[in-house]
């Protein structure tokens, strides 16, 4: 019997039969075993010896072993000093009886488990070789002539007890460390479980936060820099055109009754208010062009046109998207291209829509090969309009030159797709 693993086997001594449901069995079977052999070496010594003058002594020997075997539970399992003692008077007192009373050598299977569970290894087998040297002797005192079983069956018996508890001890050991690294994988995975929960919710924050700048820059920002445009124009026309700065307040106001229904739609469920209105996406297009060119008082005209039917309903994220991408692309047009007329052309194909936004503005160089990154780009128009073609796993061309105008076009697939490069320069 090696001795590896002297801690786990410790704990698996200190700990087995409170824990073990095998070997509580098992220390139930040897302890039944115990009083069974001791009461049936009495009753064998009492019926060939009776009246002998070390009947008494025999008796109380006897009476003393059974009290000192039922301290044994009291006391624990653990090797303690005090756990130690009791064993080696347990020992003294059988090894004593089997002096006076051979067939007392019938107990010291029990006793062969008892010291294999609270001694160390190596001092177990001393003891176990011990009891079978007294087994040996006393076997012998009892026959008439000499008997090799009686020299060899007690050390194989002691063997074969020995190898299989020592066999039990250390499945038991594999045991409870297999248990111990199911646990601790059941621990790494609840914890990977819990970071990645956590990862997932902070990724959602942050695209929840950039989805929401995207609304916020596409309805409301963009409302109220018409408006401070419209009201600034009115304040240097007051006194000299009246009329033309009430009109400028009066779209103004218009527009702000607008971003009040989108701040309100935000309040109510983030959806555009055009869409919310009813009619889908083509009327909702329509209401844009039309309320872009009356907003610009006759300096920009849009006009929308329709081409193809769907098959099937659009899904509400992907008109939802084609309107954000219209008003931001109009709001450039407004802001920067100079143009006076524009166009808005949404395409139904068989697998995808397109919404192509035209204008004849100044135009601009198309960077070849590159795309802008976000932080170059004023304000959030080309940035958001990108973000929002590439989750819905689409592309985006933006055709220019200088005095040209300009024709931003969004394909979106309508079979969900990986997502693809935010834009593609022509």
């Amino acid at each position: 019997m090696e001795q590896r693993g002297g801690s786990a086997e410790a704990d698996g001594r200190a700990s087995g039969p409170a824990s073990d449901p095998d070997a509580r069995w098992l220390a139930l079977l040897m302890h039944a075993a115990f009083f069974l052999l001791l009461g049936a070496s009495l009753t064998r010594f009492l019926m060939r010896h009776p009246g002998e003058a070390r009947t008494p002594w025999i008796i109380a020997l006897s009476i003393a072993l059974a009290v000192l075997y039922l301290l044994g539970p009291v006391l624990g399992s653990r090797p303690t000093p005090r756990r130690l003692t009791w064993l080696g008077v347990l020992v003294a007192v059988w090894m004593v009886l089997v002096v006076l009373a051979p067939s007392f050598a019938w107990c010291a299977v029990p006793l062969f488990y008892t010291g294999l569970r609270i001694l160390p290894p190596r001092a177990a087998l001393a003891l176990v070789a011990l009891l079978t040297a007294f087994v040996v002797a006393a076997q012998l005192r009892l026959a008439t002539g000499f008997d090799p079983n009686l020299v060899l069956a007690p050390p194989a018996v002691a063997a074969v007890a020995t190898a299989v508890f020592v066999h039990m001890q250390r499945q038991a050991v594999r045991q409870r460390e297999l248990a111990a690294r199911q646990r601790e994988l059941i621990d790494d995975l609840l914890r990977t479980r819990r970071e990645l929960a956590a990862t997932e919710r902070r990724e959602g924050t942050l695209a929840e936060r950039q989805r929401l700048s995207m609304e916020i820059h596409d309805t409301l920002a963009q409302g109220l820099s018409s408006q401070q445009m419209l009201l600034q124009a009115a304040d240097r026309t007051w006194s000299a055109d009246p009329d033309a700065a009430r009109r400028h307040v009066r779209t103004a106001t218009g527009i702000a009754e607008r971003n009040l229904a989108e701040a309100r739609r935000f309040v109510h469920d983030l959806a555009p208010a055009d869409l919310a209105e009813g009619g889908g996406l083509e009327a909702a297009l329509h209401a844009l062009a039309a309320r872009e060119t009356a907003q610009a008082q006759g300096a920009l005209t849009v006009r929308c046109h329709v081409e193809g039917t769907p098959h099937a309903p659009l899904p509400d994220r992907v008109q939802s998207a084609l309107l954000r991408i219209a008003q931001g692309a109009l709001a450039n047009v407004r802001e920067h291209s100079g143009a006076t007329a524009a166009g808005l052309t949404l395409t139904h194909l068989d697998d995808r829509v397109v919404l192509d936004v035209g204008d004849n503005g100044r135009g601009f160089t198309v960077e070849s090969g590159a795309v802008r990154s976000p932080h170059a780009v004023r304000g959030h128009g080309l940035p958001a309009i990108r973000a929002r073609v590439h989750q819905l796993g689409g592309t985006l061309t933006i055709e220019s030159a200088p005095g040209e105008g300009t024709v931003l076009s969004a394909e979106i697939p309508l079979v969900p797709t990986a997502p693809t490069a935010p834009e593609a320069p022509a």
